[in-house]
This record gives C-alpha cells, sequence and structure tokens, in this order.
C-alpha cells in the first residue's frame, strides 16, 4: 500500500433511539486501526437512554446534540458544519465495522482528488456471506432512475463469492457507511436536508458526478450491516420517502429534455406498483405512491422546486447515460420481465 500522510477522518454515527445498536457496535468503531480519527455520534433528540448511556459508557466519544430529530439528511447537514476533518465518514448506528475498514478507502480516496465519495463491502450482520440490501458493493441507477447494487437487485441479495472485489467506479455510495470528501461535500452544500431520509445519498452522489467528481467502492474494506434499523422496510413512511425522493431527485438532476420522458415514464410505473398492491389487497402501499406523487408536485411548484430546477452545475446537467454506474436499459424489464437476479446477469459490456 503506498504511503500517505494520514488525514483527519471524523467517524459520525447519526443516532436516534437506537440504544442497543450504539451499545453493539460503538465498540468496534472504537476499536478501528486508523490512528487519526476522531469518533462523534450525532443524536436526533433520541427519546430513549442513549445520551446518558453515551456519557455514562463511553466518554471517548464526542457528543453532538440536536434539537429535534431532523432524520438523516439535516441531521447529518447540522452535525458535519460543526466537525472539521479532511474526510467525513457517514455511519449508521446498527452498523458493525472491522478493524482495518477505514485505511483501504481513505488510501484509495488520497490516491486521486477526484475521489468524492467511496463506500466499503456492505455485508448482511445476520447473514455475513450475503450482500447486504442498502449497497451491497456499490450502487448503480438504470436509465429510468431505479437503484441497485452490485450484489442487490430490487430484493434479490447475492451471496458474496469474491465477484465484486475490485475497486470500481460507481454511481451512489451507500449512506449506511459512507467516506465523503469534506470539502466536496461542503462545496455541494452537503445533502438535501428536504429528502429528511432514503435516497439523499444518491442524489448528492449524483451532484458530485456533476460537478466532475467520482464515486467509488473500496471492496479491500468490510462492514456488516443489520439494516432497517429506524424504518423497517415495507413502512408506509419508507414507501412514501422512497417514491417522493426518487422523483424529485430525477427532477433535480436530469436534464430537461430526458425529465419530459423520463418523469412520466416512472409516474406511470409508480402507478403500476401501487395498483398491484391494491390488487392484492395491500391499500397502504398505494395511499403512500399517491402521497408521494402529491408531495412531488408541491414541490415541483415549491420555491425550492423552482430554484434547484435551475439549478446550473459546474460540469453541466449531463445526461444521465454519460456518468458512471448506470445501466443504459431498464432492471424492472431485465428482473420482473426477463427474469434476471443478479448484477453481472443484468449489467453486461453492452450496457456498462
Amino acid at each position: 500500500m503506498q504511503a500517505f500522510n494520514n488525514p483527519l477522518v471524523a467517524v459520525v454515527v447519526l443516532n436516534y433511539n437506537g440504544l442497543h445498536y450504539l451499545q453493539n457496535f460503538l465498540p468496534f468503531v472504537l476499536e478501528s486501526s486508523y490512528a487519526n480519527k476522531k469518533i462523534y455520534v450525532a443524536d436526533n433528540a433520541s427519546t430513549d437512554d442513549s445520551v446518558a448511556m453515551l456519557q455514562r459508557n463511553f466518554p471517548q466519544v464526542e457528543l453532538i446534540l440536536l434539537d429535534k430529530n431532523h432524520g438523516y439528511a439535516g441531521g447529518y447537514n447540522l452535525a458535519l458544519a460543526q466537525i472539521t476533518a479532511d474526510y467525513y465518514v457517514l455511519l449508521n448506528n446498527d452498523v458493525e465495522v472491522t478493524p482495518n475498514w477505514i485505511y483501504p478507502i481513505v488510501e484509495l480516496m488520497e490516491s486521486d482528488p477526484a475521489i468524492a465519495a467511496c463506500q466499503p463491502k456492505i455485508l448482511q450482520y445476520n447473514n455475513p456471506t450475503y450482500f447486504e440490501y442498502a449497497g451491497a458493493c456499490g450502487g448503480w441507477l438504470d436509465a429510468l432512475g431505479f437503484a441497485f447494487s452490485r450484489g442487490r437487485v430490487f430484493d434479490v441479495c447475492e451471496a458474496d463469492t469474491s465477484q465484486y472485489n475490485q475497486p470500481q467506479n460507481i454511481f451512489w455510495a451507500s449512506g449506511a457507511a459512507m467516506f465523503v470528501r469534506a470539502a466536496a461535500y461542503k462545496q455541494l452544500g452537503g445533502l438535501d436536508g428536504w429528502f429528511f431520509a432514503h435516497m439523499e445519498e444518491i442524489d448528492l452522489c449524483w451532484r458530485m458526478q456533476l460537478a466532475g467528481y467520482r464515486v467509488m467502492c473500496q471492496p479491500q474494506a468490510v462492514v456488516y450491516h443489520v439494516g432497517g434499523g429506524t424504518l423497517p422496510k415495507g413502512n408506509t413512511r419508507k414507501v412514501f420517502l422512497n417514491f417522493r425522493n426518487n422523483l424529485v431527485m430525477m427532477a433535480k438532476n436530469l436534464p430537461w429534455y430526458q425529465k419530459l420522458y423520463k418523469l412520466p415514464l416512472r409516474v406511470m410505473l409508480d402507478v403500476v406498483f401501487a395498483l398491484k398492491n391494491l390488487l392484492a389487497g395491500q391499500p397502504a402501499p398505494c395511499k403512500a405512491v399517491f402521497k408521494a406523487h402529491v408531495a412531488v408536485l408541491g414541490w415541483m411548484l415549491s420555491a425550492k422546486g423552482k430554484s434547484s430546477a435551475q439549478a446550473v452545475y459546474k460540469a453541466g446537467r449531463l445526461p444521465l447515460n454519460k456518468l458512471q454506474g448506470v445501466y443504459k436499459g431498464s432492471i424492472v424489464w431485465q428482473h420482473f420481465v426477463k427474469g434476471k437476479t443478479t448484477f453481472l446477469q443484468i449489467v453486461d459490456n453492452k450496457f456498462s
């Protein structure tokens, strides 16, 4: 490994009522082998005993106490504004890290100042031979804005057989364990606090690419993620945020001529999903999708939506297919119609 001057790394764990996660996983963070690091817990006004437990058992951890639950995006923006470091690590409270998880990523990012974000390989905590849903071995996007990963397509998580063990350019780095270059984070205004939670890291990585940066995965670093700790899978609030934020992210970052057809296609596919749930006797997801679409319309008519529509990036608003980590087809078609279940079955040389 190449030598470098050890930059300061701030590992920031955002917490909301995650007492048992902090008790279980914070000791592993403290035992990380990388020397020049500071560990923070930013607490989103937890109502459990998290803060008292941290003050009692982890006095070496620096606490940032927020006035209310600002969500993932707002919470990190407020916390990172109070921290000076070369790199921030946005780490979920339900992640178990390995001893040498920091060094390989910092080494990679130090090798190229254009790398603004990077993630480790993320495996399932409860089934550690399989990739974890939230990022697996690096996030991709398809032509219609659907997120998937090297190692995870929709709900299918692959076994880790070292098939993705080389560092690669990706579209988005997982917010479960996301390394970001502090200067780039500040330059781009950080996460979009309006998102609250879900898709905000994809939006940030999209903006990073538009500004000329790279996003990467470094599989030599490994962590284990429980997943679904704050909003469990299937939660209607989670469905609402995912559908709302995905459309807003596309509206923000696509060039106008791609919005004209991609956004209506996405809305149509969302409606198919909603009707499928309704016909299956599950009205709650259908209602969540409808509320998400109403919220997107409200965002577009709002001052924030109008200002985002007028935003100009240094590199210009490039079409989606010109960015790294984009599959130029539809994973909905490949997975649900053609029955493909793995990343490598879908992404071949023709489309990568």
